[in-house]
This record gives C-alpha cells, structure tokens and sequence, in this order.
C-alpha cells in the first residue's frame, strides 16, 4: 500500500490495517519457519508498509502536540 494512500485513511483505520498486517506477518514468519511459504518477498512487503503506517502516525501525533 502506498502513503499516499495511508494518508487519508482515519486513527481507527490506521489501527485496523496495523494489527491486520502485523498478523500477516505473524502468519509469514511462521509459513518461513515451516517452508511453506510461497513468496519470501512478502514478508518485506509487509513490514515496509507496517513501517509506513507506524511513520504516519507518529507524524500525526507530532503535529498535534503542537
């Protein structure tokens, strides 16, 4: 998912996509450990965009402290 689509999305949903995608990656790992999983890439993808997420909260809750 790209920030710039992040961006418009609100708090909660912000959250939403956070824990989703922080279970995908549970999921991932755990596909890794038991070689079962298909696309390795995934798991970059995954934590880019938890990163990205992480980034524009914490933008947010900067700019609202001041």
């Amino acid at each position: 998912m790209k920030a710039s689509e992040l961006v418009y999305l609100s708090e909660t949903e912000l959250d939403t996509k956070l824990a989703e995608l922080k279970q995908e990656l549970f999921n991932l790992r755990f596909q890794l450990a038991v070689n079962q999983l298909d696309n390795p890439t995934r798991i970059k993808a995954v934590k880019k965009d938890i990163a990205r997420i992480k980034t524009i909260q914490r933008q947010r809750q900067i700019a609202a402290n001041n």
